[in-house]
């Protein structure tokens, strides 16, 4: 997250050829272009992938950092075991042990649950103490860019893009998708748009296909398989 968003900004102006930013104001630009960090982290949650160490709520619920956007993984204990904690299914534990939320808590977990539909919770097993900590690794939200006064140039657009710099071309892109959307009224512009959008998630999907062809594990994460509790 080394480049600037005045870079971006600058490309979009001069594709827009809109060098005084009257037809496009520059602190619309960096609206779209936030909104294309949001989007991108959308479809790429791994692009904002974030480890931390967090401290457990006391039971089984937590809870994602205040900027967690959805849960990817839980990796270990961070205790002096370092004992991994592995991926299961909520039903199985329902159905063999009804009241397992009102086990006695424990220092270090076995293992934790996740349903997407409520991306920012959790589930361990055993229930956690307060002093238990654990190891994670989750979608941040990407930190939004700030928006310059009305009137501004892109010479006055400050910080850094808050995605990861190989997706600097994506969100001129998207950017310049938006921009072009606003202008759909004039003849080419939808063309214009449906192409930079087009571009926008060709990328995303063509930068998936790289990683996971280099990576460590190219055909998936063995830790998603569901396994039966122990303890």
């Amino acid at each position: 997250m080394t480049i600037t968003a005045q870079s971006i900004i600058r490309r979009v102006v001069e594709t827009l050829q809109d060098n005084t930013s009257i037809r496009w104001p520059v602190a619309e630009l960096v609206r779209y272009m936030n909104d294309g960090q949001r989007e991108l982290a959308l479809y790429r949650p791994d692009s904002m992938g974030t480890s931390a160490t967090i401290t457990c709520a006391l039971g089984t619920k937590q809870q994602l950092p205040t900027n967690g956007a959805k849960l990817i993984e839980v990796v270990r204990n961070a205790g002096a075991s370092k004992q991994a904690v592995r991926l299961t299914n909520r039903e199985i534990l329902d159905a063999q042990m009804p009241g397992w939320h009102n086990v006695t808590p424990v220092g270090e977990v076995l293992h934790y649950m996740y349903d997407p539909r409520d991306p920012r919770v959790f589930y361990v097993y055993p229930p956690a103490t307060i002093s238990a900590q654990l190891e994670i690794v989750y979608a941040a939200y990407p930190t939004d860019v700030a928006e310059p006064p009305d009137g501004a140039l892109y010479t006055d657009v400050t910080g850094n893009i808050g995605v990861p710099d190989i997706y600097a071309n994506a969100l001129q892109d998207y950017t310049l998708y938006r921009a072009y959307t606003k202008d759909s009224e004039y003849a080419g512009n939808v063309a214009r748009a449906q192409a930079h959008y087009g571009a926008f998630s060709n990328s995303l999907g063509a930068e998936i296909k790289a990683t996971v062809a280099v990576g460590p594990n190219p055909v998936g994460n063995p830790n998603r398989t569901a396994m039966v509790p122990q303890g």
